[in-house]
């Protein structure tokens, strides 16, 4: 079998060299495409052809892609969380540094100075005190979610010897793992933000994230605070941003988003979206959802899909796969099982996770499975898609 992937963007070579060209054909213009891998492309105004059955953001932020839409018709969506977030994370760190010492202003004042020679150097120095900055030890940072990027972010900020807090009421055991032991935790939004010297966000644009940080929330910053978010513009309110740079509540605004009402304000640095902008990053979350990809078209594997559960189970020698995805409700296993014993086959072993209103059944027969009853599966109320794999044994993937 030939797997066909469509690409919405450029892709780096690298990830797509993960993808065997004798199992897969990829193109940006297909028909029919099995799964598709993006970066920033909005899916949301494209027409999704029926037979696609996965989607690959190579990067972390999914709200391009709509993901609602595409857990009703069974489709998982991955992304490439942490793939870019050395990348991000410096990034932060430059902001900081630019905003702390005045780096901007101080560039542009030499750039339109005309004078030459030891009138040059007069002007240069009579103008640097204008731009005293501050340094960044024992300042206090203030991370917005301890993600991938987030946990890094902190860890790099406690090297450089400030004192940071973060918060995040859903981190995972895996990042509170890798969180610097000296990072402590705030117990709301609004604490981190009157606690802190400078604030990073760092939490996916969602229904509760949307306009997070706004007029009252910008009141509880520190006077002369420093804003910086890297995550997505409507993270923030921009007009009560604006407001606390004129009133002095904020000193700097940092962002990665530039916009109309923003640019030209000499207290934002706004950047053109560079985030994710390296070539280690860009290679990074194309490898890593090629593999994701991989393994879910040809073993049934899911890692790191925002709409599915995980589920692994790894294949067995001799081993038939169905790949089943329902409305996550009562019995389904149970109907599952009764069609393929129906039609006379042993299930040898079986993988059933949930996530919200989806399911996922993962189960291995131990000879080929018949066209009936994959057929039968399909007609199950609440069935959105069945997927036989064949062979999955260990020369499979």
């Amino acid at each position: 079998m030939t797997f066909k992937i469509q690409t919405l963007n450029n892709i780096s070579a690298k990830g797509l060299d993960r993808l065997p060209r004798d199992l897969y054909e990829i193109a940006s213009e297909m028909s029919k495409p099995d799964a598709i891998i993006l970066r920033s492309h909005n899916m949301h105004d494209m027409a999704i052809a029926d037979s696609v059955r996965a989607i690959g953001r190579a990067g972390a932020g999914v709200n391009n892609i709509p993901v609602a839409d595409m857990s009703k018709r069974g489709v998982p969506v991955f992304n490439a969380p942490g793939a870019n977030a050395n990348a991000v994370k410096e990034l932060v760190l430059a902001g900081m540094l630019l905003a702390s010492r005045n780096l901007m202003s101080a560039w542009k004042y030499v750039e339109e100075l005309t004078s030459t020679g030891e009138e040059l150097k007069k002007e240069v120095e009579a103008g640097k005190k204008r731009f005293k900055g501050v340094e960044l030890p024992g300042r206090t940072l203030g991370v917005a979610g301890l993600g991938a990027i987030g946990v890094n972010v902190a860890n790099a900020a406690q090297a450089l010897g400030m004192s940071v807090q973060g918060f995040d009421p859903g981190i995972t055991v895996n990042n509170a793992w890798r969180l610097t032991s000296n990072v402590s935790q705030a117990l709301s939004i609004d604490e981190l933000l009157s606690r802190s010297d400078y604030v990073s966000l760092h939490v996916p644009l969602v229904d509760d994230t949307r306009g997070l940080v706004d007029a009252k929330r910008l009141k509880l910053m520190r006077k002369g605070a420093v804003l910086l978010n890297f995550s997505r513009a409507e993270i923030v309110d921009e007009d009560a941003v604006l407001a606390a740079l004129e009133n002095g509540r904020l000193s700097y605004y940092v962002c990665d988003f530039p916009s109309e009402k923003l640019r030209g304000h000499d207290r934002v640095i706004t950047l053109p979206h560079l985030g994710a902008s390296t070539d280690e990053a860009e290679d990074n979350s194309a490898m890593m959802i090629a593999d994701q990809l991989r393994d879910y078209l040809e073993v049934g594997n899911i890692r790191n899909s925002v709409n599915f559960p995980e589920a692994i189970m790894p294949p067995t020698a001799s081993a038939h796969r169905l790949a089943v995805v329902n409305h996550n409700v009562p019995n389904m296993v149970g109907q599952i099982s009764s069609t393929l014993a129906r039609h006379g086959h042993n299930i040898a072993d079986l993988l059933n996770k949930s996530k919200g209103e989806v399911a996922y059944t993962l189960v291995d027969i131990d000879a080929p499975v018949a066209d009936e009853a994959i057929e039968e599966l399909r007609t199950i109320e609440g069935v959105l898609c069945v997927r036989y794999l064949g062979a999955v044994g260990s020369d499979a993937a």
